[in-house]
């Protein structure tokens, strides 16, 4: 009798056993997000990393930069990465001229791109017959300066060469060592580098353009509609990094985070954040899409490249707010 009562309560305990190591075994552990960046790691991003944000939300992040948006848009294309963070006409140019089918869920920054040029040019006139160099010469930043050229009635491969050379560093090294690299696009702190070594600006998209989204996520649409949630834990964490970045009672510690993750001179830190934080174009509170500012992404496209005959499509078509939606709701339920 006491022998079957032992047998009774050993076969409970493994029993138990067995359900409880079971129960662990199928306990969700944290999603797996792989972001693509072009120049380093997004402040934000840093800062959700840094303050455990992600972990907050039930993620884990792995971040790889790519030398230029070619290789990004390829990478993501080939799914060696989940999201990009890039400025968002990349995303139309893979729907449009690679056929591939992504969605932008969530903004990010504007754009305060400057046209920066070798000190002994004086004017925009000055660039006929000149090279300027371009991460790509079919998308964002190089349409922008097509644009700003075009309004002194100077047409790219007629009146000037674009070359391709990579990102906004790679761009300003290049302009140091090879002067007959008359100009590019250059957005803080690059442009704020190149102004302190004398390099000339011949005007702003804010100025020329207008409002204009740069920098967002964007992700193959299968992918994103199979990791909702996944997605929109990763957008609820970098909002409430961009807010904690847009603090200014944090100013000191951005400033010291810009240093060590950009390697940037304090002074120049210390400029970068000024301008990204309180000028037009510069970081978008809550990481928010400015609808305005893409559609004049789609005109500049139409305009310049003559994407859809002229006539540029809805911002929805490439804009899925439900993310973003779902990532503020997020947000407001983990406080």
């Amino acid at each position: 009798m006491m022998h079957a009562m032992r047998r009774a309560l050993l076969s409970i305990f493994v029993i138990g056993l067995l359900c409880g190591n079971s129960a662990l075994a199928q306990a969700p552990g944290a999603q797996k997000i792989k972001v693509l960046t072009l120049l380093g790691r997004p402040l934000p991003l840093a800062v959700a990393d840094k303050q455990g944000l992600f972990a907050k939300y039930g993620i884990e992040v792995e971040t790889e930069n790519l030398p230029n948006s070619d290789v990004l848009r390829a990478n993501l294309a080939a799914g060696k990465g989940d999201l990009a963070y890039l400025a968002v006409d990349n995303a139309v140019a893979m729907v449009e001229l690679a056929h591939q089918d992504v969605v932008i869920v969530m903004g990010g920054e504007g754009s305060q791109n400057e046209l920066m040029v070798q000190p002994e040019i004086k004017s925009i006139k000055d660039l006929r017959g000149k090279t300027l160099i371009v991460d790509a010469p079919n998308t964002a930043y190089a349409l922008q300066m097509k644009k700003i050229l075009l309004l002194s009635g100077m047409q790219a491969d007629k009146d000037y060469e674009l070359k391709a050379f990579g990102a906004t560093p790679a761009r300003l090294a290049a302009m140091r060592e090879h002067k007959e690299f008359a100009g590019s696009m250059l957005g803080p702190p690059s442009s704020i580098v190149a102004k302190h070594e004398r390099f000339v600006s011949l005007g702003s998209v804010q100025e020329l353009i207008g409002p204009y989204q740069a920098a967002g996520y964007f992700a193959e649409r299968q992918w994103a509609q199979e990791h909702r949630a996944a997605i929109a834990s990763y957008l609820a964490a970098t909002i409430e990094a961009q807010r904690w970045v847009m603090d200014p009672g944090n100013k000191q510690q951005v400033i010291q985070l810009m240093i060590k993750e950009s390697h940037l001179a304090p002074e120049v830190a210390a400029e970068t954040f000024e301008v990204s934080m309180t000028k037009p174009g510069g970081f978008e509170r809550d990481a928010r899409f400015d609808l305005q500012g893409f559609t004049n992404v789609l005109k500049l496209r139409a305009e310049i490249e003559g994407s859809w005959g002229g006539l540029p499509p809805a911002p929805e078509k490439y804009y899925d707010s439900s993310y973003y939606a779902a990532a503020l709701a997020k947000v407001k339920g983990a406080k």
